[in-house]
C-alpha cells in the first residue's frame, strides 16, 4: 500500500493533471463541442499506452535502441519547444486553423506532456523497486488512477473554457506557450546535464 501510495502520488505531480488543462484548451480552442471530449479520451489512452508499455518493457526497449532517458529528456523538450512556438504565434500567423487538421490528443498531448520522459522513468522505477506481482500490480494500480484523474480534468476543462471565453484562452494560450516553453528547455538541460555527468 505504501508503494502504491509513493507511485500515485510522484506520477500524479509529474503528469500534473491540473496544470495540463490550459494546455488542452489552446489546443482544442478550435474544435467543435464534441472533439474536445473525444480528445481528452484518446490522449488518455495513448498515454496509457505509452507508460504502460514502457513500464512492463522500458529498460528491454531503450537498452536495444540504446535509448538513454537523458535522450528522452532531449526528444521530448525538442518536441515542446515546437508546441510552444505554435502556441506563442497562432495569434499572428492563424496557426489555429491548421492545427484543426491534425489530431492533437497524440502529439502533443499523450505524448510528450502526459506520457513524458518523466513519467516513463518515474513508472518504471517504482515498476524496478517492486517485489513480487503484488507490488508490480499496486504501481499499475496506481498509475491506473493517476490516468483516471487526468482524463477528469481534461473531459471536464470546456467548464473552464465557457468562463474563460475566446480572449481569456487566446490569452492563457500565450502564457502557456510561454510557460512550455520555458519547460522544454529545461527538459533539454537536464538531459544534457546527465550526458556531461555520465556521457552519452
Amino acid at each position: 500500500m505504501n508503494l502504491f501510495a509513493q507511485a500515485f502520488v510522484t506520477i500524479l505531480v509529474v503528469m500534473d493533471p491540473v496544470g495540463n488543462v490550459p494546455v488542452f484548451l489552446s489546443l482544442t480552442r478550435d474544435r467543435r463541442v464534441a472533439e474536445p471530449r473525444r480528445a481528452a479520451l484518446q490522449a488518455t489512452a495513448v498515454a496509457a499506452s505509452v507508460v504502460y508499455v514502457f513500464a512492463l518493457f522500458g529498460q528491454e526497449i531503450l537498452h536495444l535502441l540504446g535509448i538513454s532517458v537523458a535522450a528522452l529528456e532531449v526528444a521530448g523538450g525538442m518536441i515542446l519547444v515546437l508546441v510552444a512556438l505554435q502556441l506563442l504565434e497562432a495569434p499572428m500567423s492563424g496557426s489555429g486553423s491548421s492545427r484543426g487538421a491534425v489530431n492533437v490528443a497524440f502529439v502533443p498531448l499523450g505524448t510528450p506532456l502526459l506520457a513524458g520522459p518523466g513519467a516513463i522513468a518515474a513508472t518504471m522505477i517504482y515498476v524496478r523497486r517492486a517485489h513480487g506481482a503484488g507490488e508490480v500490480a499496486a504501481v499499475m494500480g496506481a498509475l491506473a488512477a493517476v490516468l483516471v484523474i487526468v482524463y477528469l480534468a481534461m473531459r471536464f476543462a470546456g467548464r473552464l473554457r465557457r468562463l474563460l471565453r475566446d480572449n481569456g484562452i487566446e490569452f492563457a494560450s500565450q502564457i502557456v506557450g510561454l510557460l512550455l516553453a520555458a519547460i522544454a528547455v529545461q527538459m533539454v538541460a537536464t538531459g544534457v546535464q546527465v550526458w556531461v555527468r555520465h556521457g552519452v
